[in-house]
């Protein structure tokens, strides 16, 4: 006899066989945030500041709001040129230096 499957049945089989995805390649940049390099990472993400720019305060305006980056972070640059944190764990699960 075939099984008959309710409505939520029917979504939640959906949702678990009809929604998967994978990351397209794409090449990032991206800077680790060791706690003492804040200059550098204002330098990354504003390339025109003229001065030395030592107060990186850990904030970063994202496109989902504001983030708090971490030690040991990396700051991604992503693909529209937006800023944000990344944990180190996700970071090297997902990306490979070129």
């Amino acid at each position: 006899m075939k099984e008959e499957l309710n409505k939520w049945q029917i979504i939640w089989k959906f949702n678990r066989e009809g929604m998967k995805y994978k990351t397209k390649p794409a090449k990032i940049e991206a800077v680790e945030y060791t706690g003492e390099n804040g200059t550098e990472i204002l330098r990354f993400m504003f390339p025109d500041i003229e001065n030395d720019a030592e107060a990186f305060d850990e904030t970063i305006k994202t496109l989902e709001g504001e983030m708090h980056a971490s030690k040991g972070d990396f700051i991604i640059k992503g693909l529209k040129g937006e800023f944000y944190p990344c944990k180190p764990d996700i970071f090297h699960l997902k990306y490979e230096k070129v």
